[in-house]
């Protein structure tokens, strides 16, 4: 990962000078995470893009067709210079790049949230008000993953804190208080 990274820093950073110096950078970062879930949800759009049969003007002119509309002219900019780069198999890097840039320099704290079922708006709230305290900041963005394998409670990833509040974790940390006991 580390040859990526320094491959895809150099246009995070580009993206977030200009989307900075617009006052367009929230507006980037939430289509970033936009374009994140369909580049992760579609293999389709995935393959298409890092293919070595597709030329980059074509690549350039798909993009440009699914994407050029919804997106600030800084970030089709990106968009096209990497297809003509031929470094758009570096987008998803480039984009999960942007987004710690983005979180670091306006103090946003990512949690990483894994629950059996879904939480809804208030147990979100809740978690995110003990996550502030935690993160020592008031701007958290939660990450939210389903795991029906787990049995219940949840698991929060904040930086390198993991609180594990799930029933597996209580029963575990049980498991070890009752052994030092016997």
């Amino acid at each position: 990962m580390p040859l990526l990274n320094s491959i895809a820093t150099p246009y995070s950073e580009a993206l977030l000078q200009v989307a900075e110096a617009r006052g367009e950078s929230e507006q980037t970062a939430n289509q970033v995470k936009e374009l994140l879930q369909i580049w992760e949800s579609s293999p389709e759009l995935r393959n298409a893009m890092t293919s070595q049969v597709l030329e980059p003007e074509a690549k350039k002119a798909a993009l440009m067709k699914l994407f050029s509309e919804q997106l600030t002219p800084a970030f089709t900019n990106l968009l096209k210079l990497l297809a003509d780069r031929k470094r758009i198999s570096a987008l998803e890097a480039v984009l999960l790049r942007f987004l710690e840039l983005y979180r670091d320099i306006h103090r946003i704290a990512l949690a990483e949230v894994t629950s059996a079922i879904p939480l809804n708006e208030e147990q979100k709230e809740l978690l995110r008000k003990k996550i502030q305290v935690v993160a020592g900041t008031n701007n958290v963005e939660l990450k939210l993953l389903v795991d029906p394998s787990m049995i219940g409670g949840f698991i929060v990833s904040v930086g390198s804190q993991v609180i594990d509040a799930s029933l597996a974790g209580q029963v575990r940390r049980l498991g070890l208080a009752l052994a030092k006991l016997g």
